[in-house]
């Protein structure tokens, strides 16, 4: 049975641009996101925002990478993610760069 559109959870994309000394991977970001957001939002908190980290859109030049969320955590999951000052004990300053409704849109920023 399919889901009507009223009913679908709505969703938005954050991107991000990480400014540090040095490059990280993909996986030390996603990482240091994942425990950021858990203990920014709890575990309530990650169920109803149901972040994901869009690995497609990863810009390992750029250091730029997409978050998707429900529509209504969006100011909570740029919090979050701003509050991270560290990844691997190296200094960083994390900036939303714009918020959008598709992918397609962020794209062209990435």
């Amino acid at each position: 049975m399919k889901l009507k559109p009223s009913l679908k959870q709505k969703k938005r994309y954050v991107l991000f641009e990480i400014q540090a000394s040095k490059a990280f991977s993909l996986s030390e970001v996603s990482e240091a996101i994942g425990s950021s957001l858990l203990r920014f939002l709890g575990e309530l908190g990650m169920a109803k925002a149901s972040p994901l980290f869009v690995k497609e859109k990863w810009d390992e030049k750029k250091q730029r990478f997409v978050l998707k969320v429900n529509h209504k955590y969006v100011d909570e999951l740029k919090s979050a993610v701003i509050l991270n000052k560290k990844i691997k004990n190296t200094p960083v300053l994390m900036r939303s760069i714009v918020t959008s409704g598709t992918l397609k849109k962020i794209s062209s920023q990435v």
